[in-house]
């Protein structure tokens, strides 16, 4: 985009969105026009940050008449491009619109403004005896209004849900600039099409969130943390059948091999057991009872005359507990220097083994010279390959020979009837491969939907869609 078509577009924010605050400062675009993607360049025009609802709808109404593109901006934690702004475009940021509005202690809801950090709203339930427990390693920088654009997932999806099974009630600017409210925190509303649903997961694309009413839980019942040596797939899933079918697994989670090597050398760990293997798992299971710990350890027992582990260690204190999750939750964190270039893929619990056997024998032989490791949530079916880029390769060179690959893994993905996106959404980076998981026809409508709520097609444009 021209100098001068970015410069028109911010006087006109300044000439009729008096009241909102605008910086084109050049550190201010840099670190707002971009999520955790490394392979886009930030060139937004302007960051705007509103402070209400209120001020959104003002903007995107004129935003809407003058054709002025909008991304939407929270903690950008994104790992897809969803929070890229690389065309000009003007970045939404959130971080003004931090209020917990309000708890209600019989509904069990808490509404916040969608800048809430996630962290802030699990602390603050907390503090209310409750819960909330969508839980990943960006919950200290994320946003609820980029949790719910992305319906954001983690480790405790076995237990919990994704994101959408938290949200009761949403307030939304679409494309028009009206605010529409969703469900109002309803348990039961069979009153016609929940829009709520439409607007979770759509990546900001159908609207922007400002308010969410958020269910929570009851707190978690004491747990136990046990880091497994597995033998392999086979002996991963194994694991997974007899823990699950004898506890209440909170978590289910793995590494590869190679995985373990870069968090144990990033976050300077000791090696957690003796042995070593090309798997590990990190379980969690609801232990409230020395019961329960005894019949982990027989499922353990089991699992060793089975050959599914060779080693493993149980944590008896929540900083044990926590310095076991460790290995799991440091993994992206610790391979962030070497620009890897992530797929978020996912298929059916059952098709886990066969599904990363064919994946990884693929991989191997397209990438000789690069070093992939694997990481994820086998309990729900999602698996993160990770390709790191040889430190003296150009980004463009590395992203261009991945992509040439993307093809034959997304429809090694479709055989297994999975999708090539789990949890990290479509964005910019994996638009080109959305007809590997949905038909022409899934998108045509998509786009039909698209048009109703952005008619302009002004709320993040280019993302997921064309």
């Amino acid at each position: 985009m021209s100098t001068e078509k970015k410069t028109s577009w911010t006087e006109v924010l300044k000439t009729h969105c008096p009241g909102l605050e605008i910086s084109t400062e050049a550190a201010v675009l840099e670190s707002h026009g971009c999520d955790w993607t490394r392979f886009r360049k930030p060139d937004p025009s302007a960051v705007v940050f509103p402070r209400n609802a209120e001020d959104v709808s003002n903007l995107v109404k004129v935003a809407q008449e003058r054709r002025i593109a909008l991304v939407p901006s929270g903690g950008r934690t994104g790992l897809s491009g969803g929070a890229v702004a690389d065309a000009g475009e003007v970045v939404v940021s959130f971080d003004r619109m931090r209020r917990i509005i309000d708890f209600n202690a019989v509904d069990r809801t808490l509404t916040v403004e969608a800048g809430v950090v996630t962290q802030a709203v699990q602390e603050y339930a907390l503090q209310k005896g409750l819960y909330y427990p969508v839980s990943f390693a960006s919950e200290g920088s994320s946003q609820i209004g980029g949790n719910i654009s992305t319906n954001a997932g983690g480790i405790r999806v076995l237990r919990y849900g994704l994101t959408r099974e938290r949200v009761a009630g949403l307030k939304v600017v679409d494309g028009r600039g009206e605010l529409l409210e969703c469900n109002a925190g309803l348990v039961k509303n069979a009153s016609g099409y929940d829009l709520r649903h439409l607007f979770i997961g759509s990546e900001g694309t159908l609207g922007l969130v400002v308010e969410a009413t958020l269910w929570l839980v009851d707190p978690p019942k004491p747990s136990r943390v046990m880091l497994l040596a597995v033998t392999g797939l086979e002996g991963m899933m194994d694991v997974f059948r007899r823990f699950n079918d004898s506890l209440v697994l909170t978590a289910f989670e793995f590494l590869s091999d190679s995985a373990m090597r870069y968090v144990r050398q990033g976050h300077d760990l000791p090696a957690p057991m003796d042995t070593e293997s090309p798997f590990y798992v990190v379980l969690e299971f609801e232990c409230a009872e020395a019961v329960t710990e005894d019949l982990a350890l027989q499922c353990f027992e089991q699992c060793l005359e089975a050959g599914s582990v060779d080693d493993g260690v149980i944590s008896q204190s929540e900083a044990q507990a926590a310095d076991l999750w460790r290995y799991r939750e440091g993994v992206s964190e610790a391979i962030t220097a070497f620009t890897p270039y992530k797929n978020d893929l996912s298929v059916r619990v059952s098709e886990v083994p066969a599904y990363l056997q064919d994946l990884d024998q693929l991989v191997k032989s397209r990438y000789p010279d690069f070093e992939v490791l694997w990481y994820g949530h086998a309990g729900d079916g999602n698996l993160h390959m990770n390709i790191l880029k040889p430190g003296a390769m150009a980004v463009e060179e590395f992203e261009q020979i991945c992509g040439r690959v993307n093809p034959e893994v997304f429809s090694l993905t479709r055989v297994h009837r999975g999708s090539i996106s789990a949890e990290h959404g479509i964005g910019l980076l994996k638009k080109p491969y959305l007809s590997y998981t949905r038909t022409e026809a899934d998108i045509a409508r998509m786009r039909g939907i698209k048009a109703v709520f952005d008619p302009m097609n002004i709320l993040n444009p280019g993302k997921l869609l064309d």
